[in-house]
């Protein structure tokens, strides 16, 4: 219900008010009492009994004598959507108005309903806005926290152990692409995005990368621009990897260090976050056989490398056992109990509902949520102090149809990927029984699309963007809309037992559909890769370009 200033679009503080106002203290227009009322997220609003307007238009006077017209959030928010109606998003996302509309009621209406997402919306040039627009839509139908819907469940209680405190705070902002995305993941939770390490190996901007150890990963399979991360791998001075495989990326390395399969080590789970019965149940899984050959787990090998490098004290000097003790302290169990009850233990932990309308006794009001504001944030503080639009603004992807009408002549199709459920990534088509169904790299089209360009039902192709091309089989699916062609990611393995081959990971006559994905174009927020969202063309494989 904040308002905000029609002239600077920024929220209205008492210190716009008067003199000795507080910059913090945000404002409501009270329909009760005709008139402005301040709010701070640690005192709640300044007098008793509000009722924050939601829609309107007020004039105030600022301390200066200036009378602005403000509005509040809620307001914005509800004319920004009204500019996007399903008619018209129906011509940029070609999803009919009429279905829109109805899961729209749907959602709203058939409750509980619940929201998740990964990387359906996360792979674009506008995940971020995308998702508080989603987020924004899903809060406002009153369903947060609520049985059967996204609910914040009752967990273990354990002690942190992923060390972010050890780092100091001058060196923790040194994170590549911190400075450029300060709501990006390099600041929150403190992971740095793959493009990211490729562009400080080969510029040696903003400094210097020499050394990398990499854990049970194949960055040139799952990322964008392979070509430029095998020539980042490839300039480092040292390269270590730990792996069960020697995979693309392992290839590469200096050290090629076997690490054991999950079968050969002990491992905590303090918590299965999927349901409120399975969040509060501990299990410490056995090893069912020694590690084999010289192989050993990563947390061994972390564990010793960091008491060689002289911090083993943050790594409880070396004892894996006394480390999982630690978290589990505030549980109240121990490794030794859980070995001794090897389905697991549950702690007792109740989940309440609607937390955030609980009263704290400190304001006399509700706790309301975890935003700055306390709030459910339609107009984000957060973002509006970073200098982003704090409203869900949609903006259309760059390089799509709607975007670029030239390059959509060239490149006339939408190319998005997924995942095959017996693959995990890039794992596991050395598998028989898992490769059997799917033995070859494939690109789901629409039959129309593809009879268009002479293309049949199983023959060999080229799928070409503006940054690569590859070579897959093609895959009729009606289900498709006719601009749209899709593939899984993650082909390089073969499979020796069914006589199916490997393919080259780095060059046009292989299947790494990720030579098709360019780093340059990314979310100015989150810095996402637009992995869903990327202008192809197909052709047959015998035709020249």
């Amino acid at each position: 219900p904040f308002l905000v200033r029609m002239d600077t679009h920024q929220l209205l503080t008492m210190q716009d008010l008067t003199s000795s106002g507080n910059a913090e203290t945000f404002v409501v227009w009270n329909d009760r009492s005709g008139s402005p009322v301040g709010y701070r997220a640690e005192r709640g609003y300044e007098q008793e009994g509000v009722e924050p307007a939601l829609v309107g238009a007020f004039p105030i006077t600022l301390a200066n004598g200036k009378v602005v017209e403000c509005r509040p959030a809620f307001a914005l928010l509800k004319e920004l959507a009204a500019q996007h109606a399903p008619e018209r998003s129906e011509k940029i996302t070609w999803v009919a108005a009429s279905a829109v509309r109805q899961a729209a009621r749907m959602f709203a209406t058939e409750q509980p309903s619940c929201y998740f997402s990964w990387v359906g919306l996360e792979q674009h040039t506008e995940a971020m806005q995308i998702n508080r627009a989603v987020n924004c839509f899903y809060a406002l139908t009153g369903q947060f926290d609520q049985r059967g819907s996204n609910v914040l469940f009752a967990s273990t209680p354990t002690n942190l152990v992923m060390g972010f405190g050890l780092l100091p705070q001058e060196q923790a902002a040194r994170r590549l692409g911190a400075v450029e995305r300060p709501l990006g993941p390099a600041v929150n939770p403190g992971l740095v995005q793959a493009y990211e390490v490729y562009r400080a190996i080969l510029t040696e901007r903003p400094y210097p990368v020499k050394a990398l150890v990499a854990f049970a990963s194949d960055p040139l399979l799952s990322n964008g621009d392979p070509l430029q991360g095998k020539a980042a791998l490839e300039a480092l001075d040292f390269y270590v990897h730990v792996d069960m495989f020697c995979n693309p990326s392992a290839a590469l390395a200096d050290l090629l260090l076997p690490a054991c399969t999950c079968w050969e080590r002990e491992a905590l789970m303090p918590s299965f976050q999927t349901a409120e019965d399975t969040a509060t149940w501990v299990q410490l899984r056995p090893r069912v056989i020694p590690p084999l050959h010289e192989s050993r787990s990563d947390l061994e090998i972390l564990f010793d490398l960091a008491t060689r490098l002289g911090v083993g004290e943050h790594f409880f000097h070396g004892d894996i056992e006394a480390a999982f003790n630690y978290q589990l302290a505030p549980s109240g169990l121990t490794v030794q109990q859980l070995r001794e009850h090897p389905m697991g233990m549950r702690v007792e932990a109740q989940t309440r509902y609607q937390k955030y309308a609980e009263i704290d006794p400190q304001i006399g009001q509700s706790q309301g949520f975890q935003t700055p504001t306390r709030k459910i944030e339609i107009y984000s503080t957060t973002f509006a102090k970073a200098g982003y639009d704090p409203l869900p603004t949609p903006q259309e992807p760059m390089k799509s149809p709607a975007s670029d009408a030239d390059a959509t002549q060239e490149y006339p199709l939408v190319l998005t990927f997924f995942r095959l459920v017996q693959f995990c990534d890039t794992q596991h088509r050395n598998i028989p029984r898992l490769r059997r169904p799917v033995p070859e790299p494939f690109l789901e089209i629409h039959p129309q699309t593809a009879t268009a360009v002479g293309i049949t039902d199983g023959e060999w192709i080229v799928v070409e963007t503006a940054t690569g091309r590859v070579r897959l089989k093609a895959k009729f699916k009606d289900a498709l809309h006719p601009q749209v062609v899709a593939t899984p990611y993650g082909w390089w393995q073969g499979c020796r037992e069914l006589g199916l081959p490997g393919y080259n990971p780095f060059g046009p006559e292989g299947a790494n559909a990720n030579l098709l994905i360019s780093n340059t174009a990314i979310d100015p927020i989150s810095g996402s890769v637009p992995h869903r969202s990327q202008k192809c063309r197909v052709r047959k494989e015998d035709v020249i370009a």
